[in-house]
C-alpha cells in the first residue's frame, strides 16, 4: 500500500514522502492517527501542488538544516559521565537521550529519536549519527568517562583497557597448556 506522510515518521520517511508500508500498518495505525493519506491520484496531484508551493520554505530548512549540521559538527569536546566498574565497564549504557541532554545544556534542541548511537557499554570514545533533515546527517564525536574523573586523566587508561583484553585470553590459555603435561605424566 502506498501512501503520502503527513509528518515525520521515525524509521519510515518524511512529511510529503510518498512510502509503501504493509496494508495492516497503513490503515490500523498511519491513517487513522492523521499520520498518513493513502496515495491515490487526487492525493498525489494535491501533493505536487503543496511541494510547489512551499519550494521556497523547503529550501530555507534545507539550509537551517545544513548550519545546524556545521554547528554539531563543530562540537568536539562532548564527554559524558557515567558509573564504571573496576573493568572499565558502564552499570547501564550510555545513549541518545544522554547525548540529547549535552547538545540542549550547548543550546542545540535536537529531538532524542534523530540521534542514532551504537551499544555504548564501556569508557571510550565514540561517534553518533545525528538525522537532521532529509539527506542531512552530522556526526557526532563523544567521549565516556568513569564518573568523577577528568576526560584528559581518563584517556590514558582508555587506551590501556584494550591492551589489558587479550591478557584474560591468555590466563585462558594458560590452564589449557597445564592439564596438557598433566595428561602426558598420566
Amino acid at each position: 500500500m502506498e501512501i503520502i506522510l503527513k509528518e515525520n515518521v521515525v524509521g519510515l520517511g518524511y512529511k510529503n514522502d510518498i512510502v509503501t508500508v504493509k496494508d495492516g500498518y497503513g490503515r490500523n495505525y498511519l491513517i487513522p492517527s492523521g499520520k498518513a493519506v493513502i496515495a491515490s491520484q487526487s492525493a498525489r496531484k494535491q501533493l505536487a501542488e503543496t511541494l510547489k508551493q512551499q519550494a521556497k520554505k523547503i529550501e530555507k530548512l534545507q539550509q537551517e538544516a545544513q548550519t545546524l549540521q556545521q554547528r554539531i559538527e563543530a562540537i568536539k569536546d562532548i564527554v559524558i559521565s557515567a558509573k564504571v566498574s573496576a573493568t572499565g565497564t558502564i552499570y547501564g549504557s550510555v545513549n541518545n537521550q544522554h547525548l540529547a541532554e549535552e547538545l540542549q545544556k550547548r543550546g542545540i534542541e535536537l529531538d532524542r529519536r534523530t540521534i542514532a548511537v551504537k551499544d555504548v557499554k564501556s569508557v571510550g570514545n565514540y561517534i553518533a549519527t545525528v538525522q537532521i533533515y532529509k539527506g542531512v546527517t552530522a556526526e557526532l564525536p563523544f567521549t565516556v568517562i568513569a564518573e568523577g574523573a577528568e576526560a584528559p586523566v581518563e584517556e590514558a587508561p582508555a587506551e590501556e583497557a584494550p591492551a589489558a583484553e587479550p591478557a584474560p585470553a591468555e590466563e585462558v590459555e594458560a590452564p589449557a597448556e597445564e592439564e596438557a603435561p598433566a595428561q602426558a605424566e598420566e
